[in-house]
């Protein structure tokens, strides 16, 4: 699993301007475990806005789920995912995988399915794949980055 990239100047505000990386850290991991999608033994670590992710996912979707709730916090331009596994053994994701798509201006979760499934209509399939990470489905902006789910 390699190193995952973000804009760190958008997405959800958790840091305080002056929040030193410890406090970072602990707001990230909370973050994370409000709405855990099945990662046991949460670790997170944030320095100079590289968010460090460590634990145990139930799925290799849990751990991109857990990647992306991380980097689409505003401050973290890079998530690290290398020291999570899945079932024991280490997990395989890339951030080169065609399975993310980073949101456009004018783009909507209708038009990302028409584009991604050849139908719209499949639009709650996004929703459903990125709830963690996206808790309005009317409300995403441009450089958030979300899951394209391939298995249907």
């Amino acid at each position: 699993m390699g190193l995952f990239s973000f804009a760190a100047n958008i997405g959800k505000k958790l840091f305080g301007k002056d929040d030193p990386p410890e406090q970072q850290s602990e707001k990230l991991q909370e973050h994370i475990n409000t709405n855990n999608p099945g990662v046991s033994n949460l670790k997170v670590e944030v320095k100079d806005g590289v968010a460090t992710i460590k634990g145990d996912a139930a799925t290799p979707a849990a751990v991109e789920k857990a990647v992306l709730m991380a980097g689409n916090a505003m401050g973290v331009k890079e998530v690290k995912a290398e020291e999570v596994t899945v079932a024991g053994q280490a997990a395989v994701i890339d951030d080169a995988d065609d399975n993310y798509y980073i949101i456009q201006k004018g783009d909507s979760l209708w038009k990302i399915a028409e584009h991604a499934y050849g139908n719209g209509a499949k639009h709650t399939i996004l929703f459903e794949a990125n709830r963690e990470v996206i808790e309005d489905p009317n409300k995403i902006f441009p450089g958030q980055k979300i899951r394209i789910p391939k298995d249907l």
